[in-house]
């Protein structure tokens, strides 16, 4: 009995300082762990809310580039940080989803170690061809692709990039062979792109744009469930027959697994009004993104799901890691 007493006093006295803590949460300045270099879509979204959150929060959040190993130096520093509000990870489709199903040892789960925060923002990838290319639909690259097997080269920013996988799902559902040719990032993917050296590309629709616009490349659809404000003459996949091909690149906030549900809903709370601020919207909107929010558990269905999906895709393709 005395045993009982002692553990139940424990876990009161553990939910108590849990209580305490969230409710003077925040007194010291948060780190917002980026996964990638300065100027991406992830640093460019972090830098763009850290001020936002700062001034709701009344803290500093500082932005803290930690790049490496496909983003998941900085995702397992964040998932073995103390769950105490002041670490937090910019996550993305790459980092929570792709990575993890693509290293075997992989030192975090994604499903497991992290508590979702928000959803900040979504952009869909756009498949782009050299100029030179002799198709101008998707039905028109499927019908080159059968009619000469292997003979049409796809550039990616690294075997197993977020690109990479993009393109090999296009493949396992429209029976077509590519040729994959990796480069290390997607700066000199992108260079050889417009310089004819390779044929196609599936890049996020960020990095992309202005190509498009200038005619440097020419793209054939973009892989949202509806056509693109950015871009609503470019058909989606689905409308060029490519049944099932949604493939969105999502960035958001998560924090260390355990951190207090109080932390975890102010946060959110703080998201979701730097989010409606004509700032982030404007700043978002030149990017070619679009603000998302919604609640922590729809960012958690996402992060298991599309998880599950690239584990699939990357087992079925028999891909390799760089």
């Amino acid at each position: 009995m005395r045993g009982v007493f002692g553990c139940t006093i424990a876990i009161l006295s553990a939910l108590t300082f849990s209580t305490l803590h969230a409710q003077s949460w925040p007194s010291k300045p948060i780190r917002l762990l980026v996964p990638f270099v300065p100027g991406g879509n992830v640093d460019i979204t972090a830098r763009a809310v850290a001020p936002g959150l700062q001034e709701v929060l009344g803290q500093p959040v500082i932005v803290e580039n930690r790049p490496g190993a496909g983003g998941t130096i900085a995702a397992t520093q964040a998932a073995k940080a103390s769950p105490d509000g002041y670490t937090l990870l910019m996550g993305s489709t790459s980092t929570l989803c792709v990575a993890p199903a693509l290293y075997q040892n992989d030192p975090y789960d994604p499903v497991k170690d992290f508590s979702p925060i928000a959803i900040l923002q979504q952009v869909p990838f756009v498949l782009v061809a050299h100029p030179s290319m002799p198709v101008r639909t998707v039905g028109e690259l499927v019908s080159l692709a059968k009619s000469r097997p292997g003979a049409i080269t796809m550039a990616s920013a690294g075997s197993g990039s977020s690109n990479h996988l993009a393109g090999e799902l296009f493949q396992l559902l429209t029976g077509t062979k590519f040729v994959h040719v990796p480069y290390k990032g997607s700066g000199q993917a992108v260079t050889d792109l417009i310089g004819g050296q390779v044929q196609l590309y599936f890049d996020q629709l960020t990095t992309e744009i202005g190509n498009i616009k200038s005619g440097k490349v020419r793209a054939l659809a973009v892989s949202s469930a509806r056509r693109w404000p950015a871009l609503p003459d470019v058909p989606t996949f689905i409308e060029a027959n490519v049944r099932g091909y949604e493939v969105l690149n999502v960035t958001g906030l998560v924090a260390p697994s355990g951190t207090p549900q109080e932390i975890i809903q102010r946060l959110h709370a703080a998201s979701i009004r730097v989010l409606d601020s004509p700032l982030v919207r404007e700043r978002f909107s030149a990017m070619g993104v679009e603000p998302v929010g919604g609640r922590p558990e729809q960012f958690g269905t996402y992060i298991r799901d599309d998880f599950a999906r690239w584990r699939k895709v990357i087992a079925d393709g028999n891909i390799k890691a760089d």
